[in-house]
């Protein structure tokens, strides 16, 4: 989970990823009516909607679980991208039916948060009813609802009022130590649990108006802080599914196989991505690529950064031929060739 810095430092607990959150409170002109929240009542209406999600992570010797929102009868699921980062292979279990699905990932956006996976064989299921976050409100009520502490089971939810429309977090993922930023949060007075990530923030009617991120649990309770939950509002994790179902990438979003070059690699100075750490039987070290190689041109587009490199990479595929334009640590330049490999979510 994520757990938050504030900024003020605030701990949240994604399976996960911990964030500094800079609380941005949106004045409203008038106060709206809210309708009182039932939450037995609004728990009952998405039990049957979600799934519990187990992750076979790649690198860190040890699984994940985390939460999803059915979209689609025959098996798509909104979840959070940091669920199913490194995973090697992913169950689902589908609370409606029990039953266990194999999942692929269709796409994500790893800085939003957002991804979307696909349940081989699913037919049938209960989707469920999208809201807008869009009518969202300051002390708006709402319930969130996932598999508190990735244990499996039935969900476990909790209830509070909004108190940001608009949270920015930098988040860090537990699993390895990660960071990342991440904006336009609901933030809710709600003590949300790792496992609960992926899940739904739903109104007083039932719709889904966001996806659980993160959360301050333990670590805000041990400072003396009340915790808090974070989620994405469920316009924009839609906006990223509907380019996700596209099937067309982006600069921030990936659609697919996840491709690798099998290097770890930081800034260069003055520019270029320097290796870091080239695996062993990966294309990288395959073309010749070592250890303090700077790597500064992707298929003749200009690399400057290690982030540039990772996202010259998501752009393509498995097996697809690369030409990499390298500064060895003497000085010499060359372009060697290599095939991306099969990698994990990123």
């Amino acid at each position: 989970m994520l757990v938050a810095l504030l900024g003020v430092c605030a701990f949240l607990g994604y399976r996960g990823e911990f964030a500094l959150v800079e609380p941005e409170f949106v004045a409203q002109a008038q106060a709206p009516v809210l309708v009182p929240l039932d939450p037995a009542l609004v728990a009952g209406q998405l039990e049957s909607v979600l799934v519990n999600i187990d992750v076979d992570a790649a690198g860190f010797g040890i699984g994940a679980a985390g939460s999803g929102i059915v979209l689609t009868s025959d098996g798509q699921i909104l979840t959070s991208h940091h669920v199913i980062k490194g995973a090697e292979a992913l169950s689902v279990t589908d609370i409606a039916n029990g039953l266990v699905y194999e999942a692929t990932v269709l796409g994500y956006d790893s800085g939003a948060d957002i991804a979307l996976l696909s349940l081989a064989g699913a037919t049938g299921l209960p989707t469920a009813r999208l809201g807008t976050s869009a009518d969202l409100r300051i002390s708006q009520d709402v319930l969130a609802i996932g598999d508190a502490g990735g244990d499996g089971g039935e969900p476990t939810s909790v209830a509070g009022p909004i108190t940001d429309l608009d949270a920015t977090i930098v988040a860090m993922n537990s699993a390895d130590l990660t960071r990342k930023a991440l904006k336009g949060m609901v933030e809710v007075a709600a003590p949300v649990m790792g496992g609960q990530s992926g899940g739904a923030l739903a109104d007083a009617s039932g719709a889904v108006v966001g996806v659980i991120t993160a959360a301050s649990g333990e670590n805000a309770r041990a400072e003396g802080r009340p915790a808090n939950g974070y989620a994405v509002p469920i316009d924009t994790a839609m906006r990223i599914v509907a380019q996700i179902r596209s099937g067309t990438p982006t600069d921030t979003v990936h659609i697919g196989p996840t491709a690798t070059l099998g290097v770890q690699v930081i800034d260069a100075r003055p520019a270029g991505a320097q290796v870091s750490w080239a695996f062993y039987g990966q294309p990288a070290r395959e073309a010749g690529i070592t250890i303090g190689d700077v790597i500064t041109a992707v298929d003749g587009v200009s690399i400057t950064t290690a982030k540039a490199l990772s996202a010259a990479i998501n752009l393509r595929k498995p097996a697809d031929p690369i030409r990499l334009d390298v500064t060895s640590p003497n000085g010499t330049t060359r372009t060697v060739e290599a095939v991306l490999a099969h990698g994990t979510p990123n």
